[in-house]
């Protein structure tokens, strides 16, 4: 079943939040996105940032809907910031790998320092050497 059918089957639960069949505690909401709090928060004022339309990846995305979408996301994140007094944010997305919704989605996460999370939430690591560093950089530039 592709992107288009489940959403108008109504099994995103995401597309049924935007429609309005699923119940959300609503942050804002424009033309292009809806926003609403995260029913499992990292902390309280934890946003969830959706595009009306259904897509599963940031890559998914039209090219003429990524600046609303990000603009929308920016707006939000301020929000959440000042709502929240944070003394800044996490905002983050995940493609396929660990997103437990496939509709794309930005999670806007209010933090403190001390605040008990860790930067990223996996181990980082470093390159064995410059020369590999210089391979993988090329291999990304080969695709764009």
């Amino acid at each position: 079943m592709g992107a288009d059918s489940r959403a108008r089957d109504g099994a995103c639960v995401f597309c049924r939040i935007v429609q309005g069949e699923a119940p959300a505690y609503r942050v804002h909401e424009d033309s292009a996105v809806v926003a609403f709090l995260d029913q499992r928060p990292l902390f309280p004022g934890h946003t969830l940032v959706v595009p009306r339309e259904h897509v599963e990846t940031l890559t998914d995305l039209p090219e003429e809907s990524v600046s609303p979408y990000f603009t929308a996301v920016r707006r939000v994140t301020g929000a959440v910031e000042r709502a929240m007094e944070a003394d800044g944010s996490f905002v983050a997305g995940n493609n396929r790998v660990s997103q437990s919704v496939p509709h794309l989605h930005m999670h806007v996460v209010p933090r403190r320092r001390k605040d008990g999370l860790r930067g990223f939430f996996w181990p980082r690591g470093r390159y064995p050497d410059e020369s590999e560093a210089r391979r993988v950089a090329a291999r990304i530039r080969a695709e764009l």
